[in-house]
């Protein structure tokens, strides 16, 4: 969805989060595919630290191409 989205904002100033917000939310395809968005405001804490242990943990699929920028995290089962 990034390359239609970029293509919606293409020449068109980026000055505030409620218009990349606007402007996201207004892309669509041409097979009538649209987008929805609105700005989430939380305040979400930073610095947390992830061990070694629950990073293994993870269940983390490489991609084939470019797997140390392209990957899932796939949910385990419980």
């Amino acid at each position: 969805m990034f390359s239609y989205i970029t293509q919606n904002w293409r020449g068109k100033p980026l000055v505030s989060r409620e218009v990349l917000v606007n402007l996201i939310g207004n892309t669509t395809t041409k097979s009538g595919l649209k987008i929805k968005s609105q700005l989430d405001k939380k305040k979400y804490n930073t610095g947390i630290k992830i061990s070694d242990k629950e990073l293994d943990n993870l269940n983390i699929e490489m991609d084939s191409f470019h797997g140390e920028w392209n990957y899932k995290i796939i949910p385990k089962r419980i």
